[in-house]
């Protein structure tokens, strides 16, 4: 059996750091146990990333990959013409650069200030050997993925503007931290414009629709920030095709 590799003597402070993250229990970190935490903190660099900052540009070389544990992130792709596809949005516990070889399929950015820990490819290769659960929480997340793109087709390709708007709610109610009291009460920093890239429809259809589930008590709307589901077992099977 193979023997952790030798690592720097860490302050007390930069392993307390790691035990405190509040995205470390649903993250793929939960995969490294207490009393190894040092070896993780030591390859680990945390960075704020602020709003409107982009730290993953789609075609550079993948040398780094980022765990988010806090703020959230909007993944994207540009055309030739200059428009922009939002692929996904991702929040506290995913981890980034997984899906690619030599260089980045997507660029990431910040719509709202972000906590992040970057882990260069040879420092978290050296991770992956040294603790093979490791290597299994990363082989889940991959795989996770691959279903979220495949609900990402299915939304795009057959579904209706209700049925797009109501799948986006409630996913976004689901992303929700999973240490979190459950709540219909549902953040989004992100924009009317955004969101309507994610969903392939246009800003007025994506407001309108909102609209109208508001005016049905289906939703409130506090804030643009902001919306609270009030039907969500009606939102869930309006997101499903079954209404």
């Amino acid at each position: 059996m193979h023997r952790p590799r030798s690592i720097r003597l860490l302050p007390q402070h930069e392993i307390d750091s790691c035990a405190s993250c509040t995205a470390r229990g649903y993250s793929v970190c939960n995969a490294i146990e207490d009393k190894d935490l040092g070896r993780l903190a030591a390859v680990a660099i945390s960075r704020e990333v602020a709003k409107g900052e982009t730290f993953i540009q789609e075609g550079d070389t993948a040398s780094d990959f980022f765990n988010v544990t806090s703020g959230t992130v909007k993944l994207y792709k540009l055309l030739p013409d200059g428009r922009q596809q939002v692929t996904g949005f991702a929040s506290a516990g995913h981890f980034l650069g997984l899906a690619v070889s030599q260089t980045y399929a997507f660029s990431a950015e910040a719509i709202e200030t972000t906590q992040l820990c970057r882990f260069s490819r040879p420092k978290l290769r050296e991770l992956v050997h040294d603790f093979p659960a490791l290597e299994q929480r990363l082989l889940e997340t991959a795989c996770n993925e691959l279903v979220a793109a495949q609900e990402q087709m299915l939304l795009l390709g057959r579904k209706t503007a209700r049925e797009r708007v109501a799948s986006f709610l409630v996913s976004r109610a689901e992303a929700q931290l999973p240490c979190a009291i459950p709540s219909d009460r549902i953040p989004l920093p992100m924009t009317r414009g955004e969101i309507a890239d994610y969903l392939g429809l246009t800003i007025e259809t994506v407001s309108r629709t909102m609209s109208r589930f508001k005016a049905e008590n289906r939703i409130a709307i506090p804030s643009n920030a902001e919306v609270v589901l009030l039907d969500r077992p009606w939102l869930e099977g309006m997101a499903t095709g079954l209404l």
